[in-house]
């Protein structure tokens, strides 16, 4: 249970990052407003051109719709786990599951590596993904300080 547990984490954090909404003051932006503001950070840190830009976004948000499919099948299988007559061989087959589905996803970033090689220098590659690293990071952040606003 507690490895059904750390896998689910680890897919939560996946999650975050694909995930098409994002908590602000009314509730929830737009899948838009969301990519749309993804959109003004990544074209900032990682200097993008407006032909860059226009180039390189369908296919990123492209790979980010297929990981999305790929987690909700994922957060599927670990809702079967919530069962309390789940057996240990279904434990075993939603584990599996989970670490065959991040392998598939894994690869799929792979692939769409090569398809950005094709747009970006590897330098801008390399900056886009730490600007992403950062956008969920300040996400997180922002979130947690709107719980907080909330609570008192």
């Amino acid at each position: 249970m507690k490895r059904l547990l750390f896998i689910a984490s680890l897919f939560f954090t996946t999650l975050i990052s694909n995930t098409t909404y994002a908590q602000n003051k009314d509730g929830h932006f737009t899948q838009e407003e969301f990519r749309n503001r993804q959109k003004e950070f990544f074209i900032q840190r990682a200097e993008l051109t407006p032909e860059e830009a226009e180039k390189f976004f369908p296919v990123y948000f492209e790979l980010q719709d297929k990981k999305t499919e790929y987690n909700r099948e994922v957060w599927k299988n670990i809702r079967k786990g919530n069962n309390k007559n789940t057996t240990d061989a279904e434990y075993s087959k939603i584990t599996e599951d989970i670490i065959k589905t991040k392998i598939t996803i894994d690869k799929l970033e792979l692939e769409y590596l090569e398809k950005y090689k094709e747009i970006l220098s590897p330098k801008k590659i390399y900056s886009i993904q730490r600007a992403e690293m950062k956008f969920h990071r300040e996400l997180i952040k922002e979130c947690n300080n709107n719980k907080n606003k909330d609570k008192k």
